[in-house]
């Protein structure tokens, strides 16, 4: 048997990892963390990153993720928890770190709408909208979202 023994600081290492596991009642509803992760996310990408960063690398993979599960006629919008502002089609993202994460996109109403917020207040309830009738194709944002850290994922969408 050959065992390796970790040192404290490999043992930390490996402890932020990112790992992640969830069950669903329908085969249909697997997580966005389904394997394969890219290697951006699987290793770290090889550099120390924010928690805004990683928060936004995360919701990537969870928008791109809800978006597989979506027919022609909708697209991924979000709701605010515990807010009365509604619902916002997610038309981009972003993060500023070390801890900001912010959402581009348009509101009911088709007004512009951006929600700015911190990490660790990060509560996103996904939602499908039906597409605009004007827009043909549904608009994927996920996809180009990934193609950030991942640059064959922006080939599916």
């Amino acid at each position: 048997m050959n065992e390796t023994i970790d040192t404290a600081a490999e043992a930390l290492e490996n402890d932020a990892m990112p790992r992640a596991h969830s069950v669903c009642a329908e085969p249909s509803s697997d997580a966005a963390n389904a394997p394969p992760l890219p290697p951006a996310l699987a290793d770290g990408g090889g550099k120390a990153k924010s928690p805004a960063e990683w928060a936004y690398q995360r919701m990537i993979l969870y928008i791109r993720k809800f978006e597989e599960g979506l027919d022609e006629n909708h697209e991924v919008a979000m709701a605010f928890a515990g807010d009365a502002s509604g619902v916002m089609r997610i038309m981009g993202m972003g993060y500023f770190d070390p801890d900001m994460v912010t959402f581009y996109g348009q509101d009911a109403a088709g007004m512009r709408t951006q929600l700015v917020q911190h990490v660790t207040q990060l509560s996103v309830l996904l939602r499908a909208l039906p597409k605009p009738v004007a827009h043909v194709e549904p608009r994927r944002i996920g996809f180009r979202l990934a193609a950030d850290f991942d640059p064959s994922a922006g080939e599916a969408g």
